[in-house]
């Protein structure tokens, strides 16, 4: 019996890297899988069906069943037709796995309007029209008596959980997909869908435009361990597609190598009250937001403006 036996899953930007090997793997553990990829360059250009195509031919040389999609995700519609090409091909559909991205690196001041808008419309928004088309499926199977066991996992980055220059509209929308997730986590609970995230990392094409000098290979090619195969984080998401994940839910992990961690969402740190003398409540002076702040909160300079400063 494999971990994802009897289980139909949907893998976008499957093409290549993190999403190749998670196709792989999923299919390794039984799913039945829908690698979807539009087959453009890094930056969002062009179009191929090739890439799809053959991971379809490596997890069918493995004994699964896989079919391939070529649809946009940031397009409506196109979303939508992934979610039926599921249904159509195998029947219904339990596991949605977000990775479809691209990448536009510039600094705010140099980054064209153009760059910003393709890069929030393929991650954010087409994380979000895959998540919209799955609900209203899983819904109305929950509202028909078949109450669904399934799973959404979407794919953020330390660009947006921790920062990173010249990625303000990367890392917004990886900020934005977990947020996003948290969000679905609570409002499909009831339908009997989870909905977390997976920060991998890897020697993946994106990586590859900045260290030119590195070699890219399928995850399945690589023969023992290796802590940049993109295909390090795939077992993560087996895992959180699998029942076995049951119930957990509104977590971002993050798998990269053979570290596993799990983010901290925002929290509210020591809260402080303005008063006056008699210990009434008043409204904050700017000067004492200052000095409460310096004195008990920013107590060492932060390095990165440090570094900056010298």
């Amino acid at each position: 019996m494999g971990l994802l036996d009897g289980k139909v899953a949907i893998v976008t930007g499957a093409g290549n890297g993190v999403g190749r090997g998670e196709a792989v793997l999923l299919a390794e553990h039984g799913a039945r899988v829908v690698v979807n990829d539009l087959g453009g360059s890094v930056s969002g250009e062009g179009a191929d069906k090739t890439a799809a195509e053959q991971v379809v031919d490596v997890i069918k040389g493995r004994g699964g069943e896989a079919v391939a999609n070529y649809d946009d995700v940031s397009d409506f519609k196109g979303a939508k037709n992934i979610i039926d090409t599921a249904i159509e091909s195998f029947g219904k559909l339990d596991v949605l796995v977000n990775n479809a991205g691209i990448l536009r690196d510039k600094m705010i001041f140099s980054m064209a309007e153009e760059d910003f808008d393709a890069v929030i419309s393929v991650h954010l928004k087409g994380t979000w029209n895959t998540m919209h088309h799955a609900s209203v499926y899983w819904r109305a199977e929950s509202k028909g008596g078949r109450q669904p066991s399934a799973s959404i996992i979407n794919t953020v980055s330390s660009a947006g959980l921790q920062g990173q220059a010249a990625q303000s509209n990367y890392g917004a929308a990886k900020a934005g997909i977990g947020a996003m997730t948290i969000i679905a986590s609570l409002e499909l609970a009831n339908y009997g869908v989870r909905a977390n995230c997976i920060g991998p990392g890897g020697f993946t094409r994106m990586v590859g435009q900045v260290m030119k000098d590195i070699e890219i290979k399928p995850p399945e090619e690589y023969t023992e361990f290796d802590p940049m195969n993109p295909g390090n984080s795939a077992p993560a998401v087996a895992w959180l597609a699998s029942d076995e994940s049951k119930p957990t839910s509104g977590q971002v992990l993050r798998m990269v190598g053979n570290s596993l961690c799990v983010y901290t969402p925002w929290q509210m740190g020591e809260m402080f009250h303005s008063a006056d003398k008699a210990g009434n409540p008043t409204q904050w002076n700017p000067l004492a937001v200052g000095d409460v702040l310096n004195k008990y909160v920013f107590k060492t300079v932060n390095p990165g403006i440090a570094q900056q400063q010298k």
